[in-house]
């Protein structure tokens, strides 16, 4: 059983973590960048440390700043809550290396699992059954149109890393050409810009 962990989240996938952490007898510490001093996770937390300014790139998404806080705090472990570094392998590793747990998937399964066409090719090796879309990463807008038919619209453009997409039905087909909204997104924040197209599950919905 941990005694102090650190959160290294904000908003309401914090303050749960700190109120499961409360009902377990172990003692929480909450980072925050400025905007998010006065948060009901930093104020319910046993502690709590500013790690930056408002934007993410300069505090949630800090790893140096992230380590500095655990070690000033003397934490068992971090939890990275859902989003930010949660799905980052090398920031997993670090924590690890620092001599603290790392309260979620281990470095190779982060690996496996963070790139959407490694996910896939490992599921399918699996025998899992998959979304019916692309085999592979799309090659350009013209593979991704003709996958796109050949499933049938409405698609789900994702990038291979990070999070959210687009979506469109066959009168939309043409943003194919211009660079698809999950290429931009990637590129932005993830340094991974591959191109993934499926069906949308039914009904899509995200749990906070």
């Amino acid at each position: 059983m941990f005694k102090k962990i650190l959160i290294a989240n904000r908003g309401e996938i914090a303050l749960r973590i700190v109120r499961a952490c409360k009902e377990m007898g172990i003692e929480t510490v909450v980072v925050h960048s400025t905007a998010d001093a006065n948060g009901m996770a930093v104020r319910m937390a046993d502690e709590s440390v500013c790690i930056g300014p408002a934007p993410s790139r300069q505090s949630y998404l800090n790893i140096p700043a992230i380590l500095t806080a655990a070690s000033v705090t003397n934490v068992d472990a971090i939890h990275p809550g859902i989003g930010f570094l949660s799905e980052n392998e090398e920031f997993c590793r670090m924590v690890e290396e620092h001599g603290f747990t790392f309260i979620g998937p281990s470095p190779e399964h982060i690996a496996k699992m963070g790139d959407k066409a490694a996910a896939k090719d490992t599921m399918r090796a699996l025998g899992l059954p998959l979304v019916p879309g692309s085999p592979g990463v799309v090659g350009g807008a013209e593979e991704g149109l003709k996958i796109a038919q050949e499933c049938g619209f409405p698609v789900l453009i994702k990038a291979a890393a990070g999070g959210g997409g687009d979506a469109g039905d066959d009168e939309q087909a043409a943003r194919w050409s211009a660079r698809a909204w999950a290429m931009r997104e990637a590129a932005l924040w993830l340094q991974a810009a591959a191109n993934r197209s499926r069906l949308p599950w039914e009904p899509p919905r995200h749990e906070a």
